[in-house]
């Protein structure tokens, strides 16, 4: 039996340096509209340090640019935190946090390039993926901020919150489209829960608290751990100034959701919100792989199923239930149906605790209940498949998947493009070594990033 952390093996095997590499190879053809960066973050520590729990391994993120049907570059580098030197992120003044391993996502907003970990401020990168450093809105972000900001697709505005095991618990925001804080408040109510992520529908915003929460005796410096005394909540806020005050909490069946794939208002005017969940045991598999102890799933996210809850605010009352039996997790849409009402939604499937599934790209159909699976091939895992839109789209699927296989047979890794539409293989982009398994990324166009356009 190996005594490896499984998060330092495999597909999570750690990246041991920064490279730049310039002119692709392609297989196939890639749409000329495809000109933009991919960026994907992830944990990776560096070489000789070994961290407790997988989230504590500081954050690389890797760049694809494509122009014009052009594979261009290749890069990765650290996100150059005070962590990443070692800073620990308690101090005797309270926490850092500045001390990030920047390694849960990373976003565009109104021109800047952020790397994200919800225990901290964000860090600023260039569009280089050069470290410029912490963010924190000019002083008006004064705690840690979510790895899973909502852009409004209508607005641009940029929602998100912050999470503390410590009064304030919730702490809610709304930066406008040039990237100032234009809104902040307290969410009442709130409890220590563990909230990851959340969403945002035309007129609501909606917090998810599961049965993981803060326990100060957890030794693998990841202070949560699963209470079945932590009931399990969602908290329905109205947006506008002053929907703090209007909160309302709305008890649901033990579980726990770390990333939502969407949630909208329906034709009667109620929520639904889906995401992958786990149950305790779901739960406990997956923390022992997270943190390496015995007793663990084969992956970070066995048991991981798609809930629906239907929450009608008129009657106080919520419908739940389990939409699929396939583990799955890294759920996305097309974002410009965030919010309101998709067809569409995409995912991860991994094998689960007995080895059904398999690694592939999902597609779900809500209209007629179809799923579909692309497999990537044996030994591959491919990671977030992130949507881009084609040029001049007509339909909510016209368009592509982007996701980045880490291939172990090859010891390589390719980006792979779907037709999000037909669900077939466009093109493969092969990178110049492995990229470990990671987590969150965006689709970054070079209309964004004009100011820093190199």
């Amino acid at each position: 039996m190996t005594t490896a952390k499984p998060y330092l093996t495999g597909h999570y095997t750690p990246v041991v340096d920064e490279i730049t590499a310039t002119g692709l190879t392609v297989e196939g053809s890639l749409p000329p509209e495809l000109t933009g960066r991919l960026l994907r973050n992830g944990h990776n520590p560096k070489p000789g340090v070994t961290p407790t729990h997988w989230f504590k391994g500081s954050g690389m993120v890797h760049g694809i640019r494509l122009r014009e049907g052009r594979a261009e570059w290749y890069r990765n580098r650290w996100v150059h935190t005070p962590a990443l030197d070692g800073a620990p992120y308690m101090t005797e003044h309270g926490p850092d946090l500045t001390a990030s391993t920047a390694g849960t996502h990373i976003i565009e907003h109104a021109g800047r390039l952020l790397a994200l970990c919800e225990a901290n401020v964000p860090f600023e990168l260039t569009g280089d993926l050069e470290t410029v450093g912490a963010h924190d809105f000019d002083g008006k972000l004064r705690g840690a901020m979510t790895a899973h900001p909502k852009e409004d697709p209508v607005t641009g505005e940029l929602h998100f919150f912050g999470s503390s095991p410590f009064p304030p618990y919730l702490m809610y925001y709304v930066a406008d489209a040039k990237g100032e804080i234009i809104h902040s408040a307290e969410v009442p109510g709130a409890t220590a829960s563990l909230k990851h992520d959340f969403a945002v529908t035309r007129h609501h915003v909606v917090f998810a608290e599961g049965n993981v929460t803060f326990d100060p005796a957890e030794p693998s410096g990841i202070p949560y751990g699963w209470s079945d005394r932590q009931p399990a909540r969602i908290g329905v806020m109205p947006r506008g100034g002053d929907g703090a005050r209007h909160v309302r909490w709305f008890s649901i069946e033990p579980g726990n959701m770390l990333h939502v794939a969407n949630a909208y208002e329906d034709g009667q005017g109620r929520i639904v919100l889906e995401g992958p969940t786990v149950d305790r045991e779901g739960f406990r598999l997956s923390w022992n792989w997270w943190v390496g102890a015995p007793g663990r799933g084969t992956e970070p996210v066995a048991r991981s199923y798609t809930r629906r809850w239907v929450i009608d605010m008129t009657a106080g009352s919520v419908g739940e239930q389990i939409i699929d039996d396939l583990a799955v997790e890294f759920p996305t849409l097309n974002e410009e149906y965030l919010g309101a009402e998709n067809r569409y939604q995409y995912a991860i499937s991994f094998p689960d605790e007995k080895g059904y599934g398999g690694y592939g790209v999902v597609k779900y159909d809500r209209t007629t209940g179809a799923r579909r699976i692309h497999q990537v091939g044996d030994a591959r895992m491919p990671g977030e498949a992130v949507f881009v839109p084609a040029a001049g789209a007509t339909g909510e699927d016209d368009g592509y998947l982007l996701t980045v296989v880490s291939d172990l047979k090859q010891d390589a890794s390719q980006l792979l493009v779907l037709d999000a539409s037909g669900f077939d293989r466009i093109a493969t982009v092969h990178l110049p070594h492995r990229v470990s398994a990671g987590l969150h990324g965006s689709w970054v166009p070079d209309s964004a990033l004009e100011a820093t356009e190199s």
